[in-house]
């Protein structure tokens, strides 16, 4: 069950990979577009305004079809067999139910509790999906539908009918069967949905009380939840659903930038809800204090070749967002470190969020300019300051405390390993060198090795157990998700890393190889050479 929550978690982040692109055009489009800023020339009705507007508005296409995106891409991720097709079902497939939803509330809406004459947003509980007024079950509704269209595609997609039926052979096939089970599921829709909306909103009351410490709770879990691949489904809700605002944190606090940076007030009274995106912090102010204490405790022999791992995946947390890199240099050597790494991260959102500097600070340095400095920097500047100066504070506390617990406990982290381990990252060549004999019968698939994806797919799956060993692979957006028939047959960690991964995670027969923003080009020859 978890290796499918896992696939299921890494599948669904496909259109999320969108969103940094997306963030960064609203960014900007919002940003030339305020007048407080640039004045009279960002007025409505200005040739600069206009252009802007119209790259502006193309920014929101990701963020304004959400569910549509989350429903055609998960297929990507978990169709057993043409993905592509898969796709095409699956959107068809949740158009259907839309429309049966929708039929369903506009006769017998008083029977389901729902007022369907209401306007859609705010309380009413209704969306506008593909034109079709409807349920608004967000990102959770379109990941149910095209879950079920996935399951139906693994298992009759390849049915053989009779010659004379081969016209339904197929996604056709595929789509009778769905058309069919859209029925019951639409009207169990309409029956549970309206209940579960009335729990979604106590959820919300329940957050909105909990203050700082609902926002500390919320970061640990975050953190917290990373080695199982599960974080993906913590935030998301928050993030890009309802959980605690209309269409998610990103997309309120994008389309209320104008305001936001036109006025004076503090961000946290402008926008309490974006204090749940805060998890860049831990990423900007804590990684470099995990950094330095990885250097400051490592033997000086080794300092050299530690800093030149260091410098990159420091720089990778923050300015990409992205953690995996660091964390799993030290998650699997020393857990107690990781526990303790998710209890900073807590305190530090927490006391962000009393000095009041919230916004959508979840990804990289590079998204949280676009979203937040850049264009409110102007009336909010001193929030940011103050942001600053506790989170600096902050990468002295862990510096301080990861230095203090290596040493204590002897922790043997990057650089204090045993003389006979090196810390750097190894050639092929030189792996297939140091484990002659002890590979799986892949190693003798010829990859060119002026290709480095090849390269590294190929050597990902000898250390798997080779191509025999696969049972399917999927990615999100640092993982080469992989489930096998022998776990006993894949490698250690510490191998992992020395072709040039950040390490392996294991659950049973679920592998996770955190390769990085990478991922999708290894997949890609990954795939060929199975």
């Amino acid at each position: 069950m978890m290796q499918k929550i896992q696939k299921f978690g890494g599948a669904m982040f496909t259109p999320v990979m969108l969103f940094a692109f997306a963030g960064v055009v609203i960014g900007f489009g919002t940003l030339f577009t305020t007048e407080v800023i640039f004045g009279p020339l960002a007025a409505p009705g200005t040739m600069w305004y206009g252009v802007w507007n119209v790259i502006l508005q193309g920014g929101w296409t990701v963020f304004n079809q959400l569910p549509l995106l989350f429903a055609v891409s998960l297929p990507i991720g978990l169709a057993n067999k043409q993905n592509a097709r898969c796709c095409m079902e699956a959107l068809v497939g949740y158009l259907t139910f839309q429309y049966f939803v929708s039929t369903l509330l506009s006769q017998w809406g008083g029977f389901f509790g729902v007022d369907f004459a209401a306007e859609v947003g705010g309380t009413s509980g209704l969306a506008m999906i593909a034109s079709i007024k409807t349920l608004d079950m967000g990102m959770i509704g379109a990941l149910a539908v095209s879950g079920i269209v996935i399951a139906i595609h693994n298992k009759f997609y390849e049915v053989e009918l009779p010659e004379w039926l081969g016209v339904f052979a197929g996604s056709t096939f595929v789509y009778i069967i769905t058309f069919f089970v859209m029925l019951p599921v639409a009207f169990l829709a309409c029956l549970v949905w309206p209940h579960v909306q009335d729990g979604i909103r106590a959820f919300q009351g329940f957050v909105a009380t909990t203050g700082t410490l609902g926002v500390g709770v919320f970061a640990f879990l975050e953190r917290a939840l990373i080695p199982f691949g599960l974080h993906h489904l913590m935030y998301s809700p928050f993030y890009y659903d309802n959980a605690v605002v209309d269409g998610g944190i990103y997309s309120a606090f994008a389309t209320a930038l104008p305001q936001i940076a036109a006025s004076t007030d503090s961000l946290k009274e402008l926008a309490p809800y974006a204090a749940f995106t805060c998890s860049s912090w831990s990423k900007i102010f804590g990684c470099p204090g995990i950094a330095l204490a990885f250097y400051a405790t490592a033997k000086p022999e080794k300092k050299k070749e530690l800093l030149s791992l260091l410098i990159p995946i420091t720089l990778t947390a923050i300015f990409c967002g992205v953690t995996e890199p660091i964390e799993f240099t030290f998650l699997f050597i020393a857990p107690p470190l990781f526990i303790v790494h998710c209890l900073l991260a807590s305190l530090l959102a927490m006391a962000m969020n009393l000095v009041g500097c919230v916004g959508v600070f979840a990804g990289g340095l590079i998204e949280i300019s676009s979203l937040n400095f850049i264009p409110l920097m102007a009336n909010h500047w001193q929030q940011y300051a103050m942001g600053l100066a506790v989170g600096l504070v902050f990468t002295v506390i862990w510096f301080v405390v990861f230095r203090f617990l290596i040493v204590k406990f002897d922790f043997k982290t990057p650089g204090r390993e045993d003389d006979a381990e090196e810390v750097k990252f190894h050639s092929k060549a030189e792996y297939r060198a140091a484990k002659t004999g002890e590979l799986a019968e892949g190693a003798s698939i010829d990859v060119d090795d002026s290709d480095p994806y090849a390269a590294m797919a190929e050597a990902v799956l000898e250390l798997l157990g080779g191509a025999d060993n696969i049972v399917d692979v999927t990615n999100c957006v640092t993982r080469l998700r992989v489930n096998v028939k022998d776990e006993t047959l894949v490698v250690d960690d510490r191998d992992f890393k020395s072709i040039g991964t950040s390490g392996i995670a294991k659950n049973g027969k679920g592998m996770q190889v955190i390769i990085g923003l990478k991922v999708p080009k290894v997949r890609e020859r990954f795939e060929a050479l199975l």
